[in-house]
């Protein structure tokens, strides 16, 4: 056997010891994603990760090397975080102990890898290691919070569009008031699907198509604002429609099921920003390169 074999062994025994481990909440972890919508994002974490990690991974081969302490010391953290919830069980609800029991399944995934191939190796997929602690469901508590900022943040959105139109309008919190309409932008008008898979999405892309960090945290950044502002759009445009073309708009099919389109629309303008970013990167790139060359033909 190879060295490289016995890596990959002893990294395949271990997380399957941890899956021994850890399999409810991981299970409990997919059920909830697959029954409740703002959980939905959950289904592409794992592949995602197990993708970007297969794409480096013949780079990875000449890094490979044991790192025990490293490991170890992830593997103990991620069992310390796990006895806990059952020292606390009785005083945590079922939704924080079902994270903080993921949060322990994935610093053990990660453990298990620094310790079978190193420091090193680890660093350099560091991204789709990390990237699996998107598999930790947001407890209710926290996603509430959210889901009330992206309410709010959508409202404002569509305030906004209604009086650059010339529409009147009055924004009372999550409610707008135009003639011959109240909206009431709800829990279920706040976009949290498709503004989390747009972040996911935007995640994987900057990772894939850009190198500096900076420019990598800028997309990601403007994917919040940019999906509060298209669910704003969506508000803004199902109104004017339900009062200037066909009440039906307001409950039909268009309401229920055009979140699609102004998600591909935010989609086309993420990846404008992306092209724009890496087109100012392979300038930067190109000028290194030919200031390297002026200094070396200098010398």
């Amino acid at each position: 056997m190879t060295k490289v074999a016995k890596y990959q062994a002893g990294l395949a025994l271990l997380w399957a010891l941890t899956l021994l481990a850890g399999w409810r909440p991981l299970a409990d972890t997919f059920s909830l994603s697959l029954r409740d919508d703002e959980y939905t994002y959950i289904l592409l974490i794992l592949p995602v990760s197990a993708a970007l990690i297969f794409l480096e991974w013949r780079s990875l081969r000449t890094m490979l090397a044991v790192g025990v302490r490293a490991g170890s010391v992830l593997l103990a953290i991620a069992l310390l975080i796990a006895c806990s919830t059952f020292i606390w069980s009785a005083s945590l609800p079922s939704d924080v102990r079902l994270s903080i029991r993921m949060v322990a399944l994935v610093v053990s995934w990660i453990g298990a890898f620094v310790l079978c191939f190193g420091l090193r190796a680890s660093r350099r997929i560091l991204f789709p290691l990390c990237f699996l602690f998107g598999l930790v469901p947001l407890p209710k508590l926290v996603l509430n919070q959210v889901i009330a900022l992206l309410q709010q943040g959508s409202s404002w959105a569509a305030y906004l569009l209604f009086a650059m139109f010339g529409v009147p309008v009055t924004h009372d919190g999550v409610l707008l008031t135009i003639p011959n309409l109240t909206v009431q932008v709800a829990q279920e008008c706040s976009s949290i699907r498709s503004s989390s898979m747009l972040l996911v999405t935007t995640m994987v892309m900057a990772q894939l198509l850009l190198v500096t960090p900076w420019r990598k945290a800028l997309v990601i950044g403007l994917a919040v604002p940019l999906s509060i502002a298209k669910n704003g759009l969506r508000i803004f445009t199902i109104a004017m429609l339900g009062t200037r073309v066909d009440r039906g708009y307001l409950t039909g099919r268009f309401h229920h099921q055009g979140g699609i389109l102004f998600f591909a629309i935010a989609l086309i303008v993420i990846f404008v920003i992306l092209w724009f970013l890496r087109r100012g990167e392979d300038s930067s790139l190109r000028l290194d390169r030919n200031l390297v060359k002026a200094t070396a033909t200098g010398d």
